[in-house]
């Protein structure tokens, strides 16, 4: 009898938000709403790697802000902790140079959030560049993107901006609803299908994850273009255990 087709992993990415070199989770992206988690985060990313995580998702959220690259000693200080686990970046990446230094460091894929709105032609060459290595960052406010770490809202939707990039090459999109994020009232399914059905580019979820549920929800719909999930405030409040997670992810 024929092995019975497996269904899609959902890959789940845990979270390391870096705020003055500490780990932290926001509220809706508000840099005064900052639980700190630890101030160790290359620590954290051992604890994610010991329990099976395949990828940890960092984000230099002083970066965003500034334009530019402003925790490299805390991201450093995790790619030196998990040399076995694939890292992905956010925040700040906003040239070539960025995205080339990152790489040559040992970073697995750069996401490029603001510059694929205000330097389309950098994301794209960046995506050509670095072939798997480059994904996009989509943030959304009631489904339109914001850019310099969600301080500014813009008038382009997730959906279309999606659609302008969908020939560039990216690796993924990531897409996050940033008035659940943080927030753990679960994540905006709608919303996520519906751009993962509208491009040829695997989408990973982002935004309000707040329990097993989310995850089986989002699992039961990979094959439709979901790749993966962003999971932070949940495993740091002990929401989510990560063996159980893991589990739901494999279907």
């Amino acid at each position: 009898m024929a092995e019975q087709a497996r269904r899609p992993r959902l890959t789940l990415y845990p979270a390391i938000d870096l705020k003055g070199g500490q780990v932290v989770r926001l509220k809706r992206g508000d840099m005064a709403e900052a639980t700190v988690y630890s101030a160790a985060p290359e620590r954290q990313a051992r604890r994610f790697a010991a329990a099976g995580f395949p990828w940890i998702h960092v984000v230099d959220l002083d970066g965003a802000f500034a334009g530019r690259p402003a925790n490299a000693a805390a991201v450093e200080a995790i790619l030196a902790a998990v040399p076995g686990v694939p890292v992905q970046l956010g925040g700040g990446i906003r040239s070539m140079g960025t995205v080339e230094a990152w790489i040559s460091r040992g970073v697995a894929r750069v996401i490029l959030g603001s510059a694929a709105v205000k330097d389309p032609d950098f994301a794209r060459a960046a995506c050509r560049a670095f072939p798997g290595r480059v994904a996009l960052g989509m943030d959304a406010r009631k489904g339109l993107v914001a850019t310099e770490g969600w301080a500014e809202t813009t008038t382009l939707s997730a959906l279309d901006l999606a659609r302008r990039f969908e020939d560039a090459g990216a690796a993924a999109i990531i897409y996050t609803d940033i008035d659940r994020d943080g927030m753990l009232g679960g994540v905006n399914l709608e919303a996520t299908l519906a751009l993962a059905r509208a491009v040829a580019v695997p989408v990973i979820a982002s935004g309000g994850v707040a329990s097993l549920d989310d995850l089986a929800a989002l699992a039961a719909v990979a094959e439709e273009g979901i790749e993966g999930v962003i999971i932070g405030r949940a495993l740091y409040d002990g929401r989510i255990d990560p063996a159980r997670a893991l589990a739901v992810a494999e279907g």
